[in-house]
């Protein structure tokens, strides 16, 4: 089978992440760059990645989506590493966009063996004064929108199988 079908078929959400064992600099950087070359509509490139590997600030955000989700569990599954993915309000395709770029995170993540989730929650954090103090301190200005975390580690367990696929998922018109 073509490598990446096998990646689309076989990757799985984590949510039990090794949180000693830290994802390197350098598969960080080859996943972000995965992320950067999602379709955008027109080609705009609207979203922005964040990545936190820095452990207090990647606790204060956990410890935020937390409290958004009415729980004192980390969201992030114990992830060392999360890529926060944010689309820019003034393009109209940004949901769509930065939802592209989570996907081809998570995909890169996976043909790497490293493992992934989507964790929701970053448009009520970027929402909030927390998070727009992340953007100013960061330097960045404009009208941005969380899309999505995509947490990062090393599974403490393997993958569960995929799950059978439903009845009418696609209808062929031909």
């Amino acid at each position: 089978m073509n490598e990446t079908l096998k990646v689309l078929e076989t990757r799985r959400s984590c949510r039990c992440f090794d949180p000693a064992k830290m994802v390197s600099d350098e598969d960080i950087q080859t996943i972000v760059k995965a992320g950067t070359y999602a379709p955008t509509g027109m080609g705009k490139q609207s979203p922005i990645i964040i990545a936190v590997t820095n452990k207090e600030l990647r606790d204060q955000i956990s410890h935020e989506n937390a409290k958004i989700m009415g729980t004192s569990m980390d969201p992030f599954y114990g992830a060392p590493v999360i890529l926060i993915v944010l689309g820019n309000k003034a393009v109209p395709t940004y949901k769509y966009d930065g939802s592209l770029v989570m996907g081809n995170l998570m995909n890169a993540a996976e043909s790497m063996g490293i493992s992934s989730i989507w964790i929701h929650r970053a448009k009520e954090e970027f929402e909030s004064d927390f998070g727009k103090k992340i953007l100013a301190d960061l330097g960045i200005e404009g009208e941005f929108e969380g899309i999505g975390h995509c947490a990062l580690g090393y599974a403490l367990a393997p993958a569960k199988e995929p799950v059978a696929r439903k009845e009418n998922y696609v209808y062929y018109v031909k």
